[in-house]
């Protein structure tokens, strides 16, 4: 396989995988702000199911906003390997325009991951507070006896 071909399955599949994480972290983001929103306190008889309903998917969201900065530096250590394999099968041939041209085309999957982490992590942070204001909303019509028996 050409080292091309390599080149744009590593760019294509980490960055693909990358902007695939960010459409399902705004997916679930807009699920959960919906379900927020539309969410009946008074139907819950017990704290537990009302955590357990209100923290749907942000496991996912907080985990896609850890791990994607991951993703994109293997996509870039991945590119630097195949930089390195190229200037080593062009020995006698070394133009450096173009060794720093790839060095700093790998990086990119770096700022790619980094542009999902970012706000994954904050969208996380967001939904986490309004779960927080949701329970002890939840709380307080429980101990004003408003909570349907």
């Amino acid at each position: 396989m050409p080292i091309e071909q390599i080149k744009h399955i590593v760019d294509y599949g980490i960055i693909g995988f990358l902007v695939f994480l960010s459409f399902l972290t705004f997916a679930f983001a807009i699920e959960r702000i919906l379900f927020y929103r539309s969410v009946r306190l008074e139907k819950y008889r017990h704290i537990k199911s009302l955590e357990l309903d209100l923290g749907k998917h942000l496991s996912t969201i907080a985990s896609i906003g850890v791990n994607a900065p991951y993703i994109g530096l293997l996509g870039t250590v991945l590119a630097i390997i195949l930089t390195f394999y190229i200037i080593g099968d062009k020995q006698n041939d070394i133009n450096p325009g173009e060794i720093m041209k790839h060095l700093a085309l790998a990086l990119k999957a770096t700022a790619a991951g980094l542009v999902v982490a970012i706000p994954a992590t904050a969208i996380y942070n967001a939904l986490l507070t309004k779960v927080d204001t949701l329970i002890s909303r939840w709380e307080i019509l429980r101990d004003e006896g408003r909570l349907d028996p």
